[in-house]
């Protein structure tokens, strides 16, 4: 590669890190062409395409939900499937109601938050720091790499055990529990990210002279951004079941507890609620950690 060439390489590379003041900035799009302040959607013939409409969105994201719950009603209400096996949503909502009245409901569902987000905070908070020592030092890379890929390897059951004879049937031993199945994915794609990031990238910022942690924070963060943000969703995915798996062995309050519970008493019911919540708190606090990876993609990357 000649000179010239590897010099205009990395003025791009450069422009796109650090802004267009190192750079020559692109030419304006022509006035008949340009979008409105605020508008990104995708356009076809100077409109929204009808996927990137809001309303069409929310009212596609409704249809499947809503054809679930119709078959479910009309299963449990024509006998097709007996209500031993499969409550009518009226069931399930009175069971809900029964509970919300006897004031368990909305405790069960705040332990059962307060565990997650407390074990994910801990385990992502870990997984992000020994995810960027190893992916940024060879040293680390070949010191902890294979004792932590082991580790990966043990099932989330066999772990609980250990954890009882340790911390007793407490708040520690679930809250550790959590913590390694948050800490495992956000730490296995931080790593892997970091190791594969453009070399002309890291040549362009030291080339600035960046180094160090500037080099870190202006040139690789922004570079794994929407690799950090996947991470920490599929994070978040675990913590809801080494909450399960932690709640239904060792518990006496909770949503696992909940799903152990009724499954001993034969209420069914019950089983169908724990699990509806499971996946509405789920769904949840995904859609919070997907509006900070729109505010962090704006930011970093």
């Amino acid at each position: 590669m000649s000179y010239q060439t590897d010099h205009d390489a990395r003025t791009q590379v450069v422009a796109g890190v650090f802004g267009s003041s190192f750079a020559e900035r692109p030419a304006a799009p022509d006035a008949g062409t340009r979008r409105p302040q605020g508008e990104t959607g995708p356009r076809r013939n100077g409109r929204k395409r009808l996927t990137s409409r809001r309303w069409f969105v929310i009212v596609g994201g409704a249809i499947l939900p809503v054809l679930i719950l119709a078959a479910w009603q009309i299963a449990s209400t024509t006998g097709l499937v007996p209500i031993s096996q499969l409550p009518s949503p009226e069931m399930v909502w009175l069971a809900a109601v029964d509970l919300a009245q006897r004031g368990l409901l909305g405790l069960y569902v705040a332990i059962s938050t307060q565990r997650v987000l407390l074990g994910f905070a801990i385990g992502g908070a870990l997984g992000l720091l020994i995810g960027a020592v190893v992916g940024l030092s060879r040293l680390a890379d070949i010191l902890l790499a294979p004792t932590l890929g082991a580790i990966r390897a043990v099932p989330s059951l066999a772990w609980i055990p250990l954890l009882i004879l340790w911390f007793k049937i407490g708040e520690e031993s679930k809250i550790i529990l959590i913590s390694i199945g948050a800490f495992f994915p956000v730490y296995t794609i931080v790593a892997s990210a970091l190791r594969h990031v453009d070399r002309h990238l890291i040549e362009a910022g030291r080339a600035f002279g960046l180094s160090g942690v500037r080099l870190f924070t202006t040139v690789q963060l922004p570079a794994v951004v929407p690799s950090v943000i996947s991470g920490l969703r599929l994070a978040l995915a675990q913590s809801w079941l080494f909450l399960v798996a932690a709640e239904l062995i060792a518990s006496s309050m909770g949503l696992g507890f909940l799903l152990l519970d009724s499954g001993q008493s034969g209420r069914i019911d019950r089983i169908f609620l724990a699990i509806i919540l499971l996946a509405l708190l789920g769904k949840l606090t995904d859609a919070l950690v997907g509006l900070f990876e729109k505010w962090a993609v704006r930011k970093w990357a």
